[in-house]
C-alpha cells in the first residue's frame, strides 16, 4: 500500500481521536486549564527540545503538559501531536498518556500504533517488549550489570570499554550493536524486576496474549534506557511493500522517571512515537482532525473487560463508528455518569459476566432499555442505528 506523509498523518489523526487522544490545542478552552493559577514548573531546555526524535519529542510533550496546564485537570490526559523532528526529514505523530500508572496505558498505546499501522497495510507487525523495571529494579540490575563488565574489560572491544567510564548501559548498548559475545551472557534486566514491576509486565504480556497481537520478549532491547524505565517496546522498520523507500518505526514505553528528572514531581507518563521514512517532504500545512460528536460510550468494569473493550473499540474503528470511552477508570457508575453527561445515544457496557460470555450490554440511553448481545450483533445494529442515520 503506498502513502504520502499527508496520508500517513491522517490516518494518525483519525485513529488518535477515535481512542481518545486530543491535541494540546483542544484542551485550551477547558475551564480547568483556561483559569488554573497554580503552575509546574519543568527544567527543559531549548536544546533538548530540538533534539533527537525521541528526546526532542518527549520532552516536548512534557513541556506542552506543563505550559499548557494539563496538569490542572487531575485525571488522565491523552495527547496526541504531529511533528517533524529538528533537523530531520522524518514525519512523526506521538500519543502520550498522562496520569495513568496502569498497564491500561500501555495497553491502548500498542493498540492505537497496531490500529494505525493495520490501516497503512503493516496489520501483522510484531511488538518487541522488555522492560527495565521501576528504580528499585534498575539499581539491583545496574549493580549486576557493572559487576560483571568490569570482571570482563581485557576482552572488551574498546568502544565498549571506553563506554563504560559513561555508564554500564551505554556500554552494553554498544556490545549488542557488535553482536558481541559478551552482550549475550550479561545478566538481563528482567531477572531483576521487583515485585511490582513484575506484575505490571506481566499484565502488558496478558493484554498482548488476550488480543492475540504477535509479539516476541526482547531481553536486549534496551537502545531508550535515557527515557524509558518500566516497560518498552518496539515495532521497528516496517518496510512498504509498494515503496521500498519507505520505513515505518514505532517506539515506546513507560518514561515516569525521565518525567520526574524533568519536573521533580511524581506523574505517571507514557508514550510513544511513531516515524515514518519516506523521501517525500512533510506537508507544511498539518491535517485537521474530524470533528465529531461520537453516539457510543464503552463502559467497563475489570482487567479483563478493560482489554476486551479495547478490542471493540478498534472493532468500532474499522465499521466507522466514532466512540467514547475512559479505560483507565475503575469505577462502574462513574462511567454511567459520564456516558450520560455527554449524551450518547448507546452505551455498551462490559463487566465480568459480559467478558466470560463473551458478550456485551447494548444500552439505550434514551428509553433505558438493554439488551445483551454479541459483539457481531451490536455492530450490526449500531451500524443501522447511527451510520445510516
Amino acid at each position: 500500500m503506498k502513502y504520502s506523509p499527508t496520508e500517513f498523518l491522517k490516518v494518525a489523526t483519525n485513529t488518535a481521536e477515535h481512542f481518545g487522544f486530543r491535541t494540546a490545542d483542544s484542551f485550551k478552552n477547558n475551564p480547568l486549564c483556561k483559569n488554573c493559577n497554580t503552575s509546574l514548573s519543568h527544567n527543559i531546555s531549548d536544546d533538548e527540545r530540538y533534539s533527537d526524535a525521541s528526546n526532542g519529542l518527549l520532552t516536548n510533550s512534557i513541556a506542552t503538559f506543563c505550559e499548557k496546564n494539563l496538569y490542572a485537570l487531575d485525571a488522565p490526559v491523552l495527547l496526541y501531536s504531529l511533528d517533524q523532528p529538528f533537523n530531520s526529514e522524518d514525519t512523526t505523530v506521538s500519543f502520550n498518556i498522562f496520569n495513568v500508572p496502569k498497564s491500561i496505558a500501555e495497553a491502548i498505546l500498542i493498540q492505537t500504533s497496531r490500529s494505525l499501522m493495520q490501516e497503512l497495510g503493516h496489520g501483522d507487525a510484531t511488538v518487541r517488549i522488555n522492560s527495565l523495571g521501576d528504580n528499585e529494579s534498575i539499581t539491583r540490575y545496574n549493580r549486576e550489570l557493572t559487576n560483571f563488565l568490569k570482571k570482563r574489560l581485557d576482552v572488551m572491544p574498546a568502544t565498549a570499554r571506553e563506554l563504560m567510564k559513561v555508564h554500564p548501559f551505554k556500554s552494553l548498548v554498544q556490545l549488542i550493536e557488535e553482536d558481541h559475545e559478551l552482550a549475550y551472557k550479561s545478566p538481563k534486566p528482567l531477572e531483576f524486576l521487583s515485585d511490582q514491576s513484575r506484575k505490571h509486565f506481566r499484565e502488558i504480556i496478558e493484554y498482548l496474549d488476550m488480543t492475540e497481537t504477535p509479539y516476541e520478549i526482547d531481553p536486549m532491547m534496551l537502545s531508550d534506557h535515557e527515557y524509558y524505565s518500566d516497560a518498552l517496546f518496539a515495532i521497528g522498520d516496517v518496510e512498504n511493500a509498494d515503496n521500498e523507500s519507505q520505513k515505518l518505526s514505532v517506539h515506546g514505553g513507560r518514561y515516569d522517571e525521565f518525567v520526574f528528572r524533568k519536573l521533580k514531581n511524581r506523574i505517571p507518563a507514557v508514550g510513544t512515537i511513531i516515524t515514518l521514512k519516506s523521501p517525500t517532504k512533510t506537508p507544511s500545512r498539518l491535517p485537521k482532525s474530524k470533528k465529531t460528536s461520537p453516539d457510543v460510550y464503552v463502559v467497563q468494569l475489570g482487567f479483563g473487560p478493560k482489554v476486551r473493550s479495547l478490542m471493540i473499540i478498534d472493532e468500532l474503528r474499522r465499521a466507522g463508528i466514532p466512540v467514547q470511552h475512559d479505560l483507565s477508570s475503575d469505577s462502574l457508575s462513574t462511567q454511567l455518569r459520564e456516558a450520560e453527561a455527554r449524551g450518547v445515544k448507546y452505551s455498551i457496557i462490559i463487566g465480568q459476566k459480559e467478558f466470560i460470555e463473551q458478550t456485551v450490554i447494548l444500552r439505550n440511553m434514551q428509553d433505558r432499555n438493554q439488551e445483551n448481545i454479541s459483539t457481531d450483533q451490536m455492530i450490526r445494529k449500531l451500524k443501522r442505528q447511527l451510520v445510516t442515520s
